[in-house]
């Protein structure tokens, strides 16, 4: 099987993630969420006597006030973004996955690219890390545009991989150790992962969360999910063969027999997952992968706000 080309994908991620990012920012202030900082203080006000060199006048012309174009060169947050691209994020469509039907590596990719043109716009420093066995990417968090374009190149990749014939299988722990010790400074760390891994041991697993937290780093754990199938197991009532796609094991049986036996322990897992959480202070957002990324932006935000 080739490389999948997802020619029903929105083709520019920048584009993509702005428009959302407008919409976003429209409908804050129309929400109970209207008390954030969304004025990015890209402009202010022209005072008589200065330089026309900054002046803005696009914003001119549909304002008709003079404006300054306000360069800033201290950032206020550092940001790392951390993909799990394991064959396992690529649940449930592995073939032909679509903003209407999205697998969980396709919404992370854009999350991530909706997320860094948020950032970019509050001048906040953004980087990008992405592991699967071992750490395959990691970018340390920078402004400037060519950093973005690097890092939008690396999103485009992702969402091209063949994750059914490479069994990209995951061990999160040993990256989040290295990316820990890869990041100098105070940051937020945002992991988007579906929390399946070989190290099946949460205590295990934590280890490295807990290394990001040692090192003074805020965690937010986003945890992927697609609730129909993986926790409700909405599936017609007749034998399956279920493969996972990192080991290539297969198991065939009748997903309804084991329903309310599979949701019990399923419920149990994520009960454990907020446990240690808050355990650790670590934020957790428990993400439906078919709900849009208004419930990323919020995240971030509510963040944000605690740490400045």
């Amino acid at each position: 099987m080739e490389n999948l080309e997802y020619i029903n994908l929105p083709i520019n991620l920048d584009l993509f993630a702005k428009q959302v990012v407008e919409g976003f920012i429209t409908g804050l202030h129309k929400s109970p969420y209207h008390g954030f900082s969304v004025e990015f203080a890209e402009h202010r006000l022209y005072n008589s006597g200065e330089s026309t060199r900054h002046i803005d006048w696009k914003l001119y012309g549909r304002t008709d006030k003079l404006f300054n174009k306000r360069y800033e060169e201290e950032t206020n947050l550092r940001c790392q973004i951390v993909l799990d691209t394991s064959s396992s994020m690529y649940y449930p469509n592995y073939e032909n996955p679509s903003l209407e039907s999205p697998n969980k590596i396709l919404f992370s990719v854009y999350a991530t690219a909706v997320l860094m043109n948020l950032l970019k716009r509050q001048r906040d420093a953004i980087g990008l890390s992405a592991f699967t066995h071992k750490l395959d990417f990691h970018s340390p968090n920078r402004t400037t545009q060519r950093h973005y374009r690097l890092l939008y190149n690396e999103l485009d990749k992702l969402l091209k991989v063949n994750a059914i014939d490479q069994k990209r299988e995951t061990a999160s722990s040993e990256a989040l150790h290295q990316i820990s010790e890869m990041l100098h400074r105070r940051s937020m760390v945002m992991v988007f992962t579906d929390m399946i891994a070989d190290d099946k041991d949460l205590e295990q697993q934590f280890e490295a969360f807990k290394h990001l937290k040692y090192n003074k780093h805020e965690v937010v754990l986003f945890y992927l999910t697609e609730p129909k199938t993986e926790i409700d197991l909405e599936f017609e009532n007749k034998p399956h063969k279920f493969i996972d796609v990192e080991s290539g094991q297969d198991i065939k049986l009748n997903p309804n027999q084991l329903k309310e036996l599979y949701r019990e322990q399923a419920q149990n897992h994520i009960a454990e997952l907020k446990l240690k959480c808050l355990q650790y202070k670590i934020d957790l957002v428990e993400v439906d992968i078919n709900k849009g990324f208004e419930q990323i932006l919020i995240s971030y935000l509510l963040k944000r706000k605690k740490m400045l």
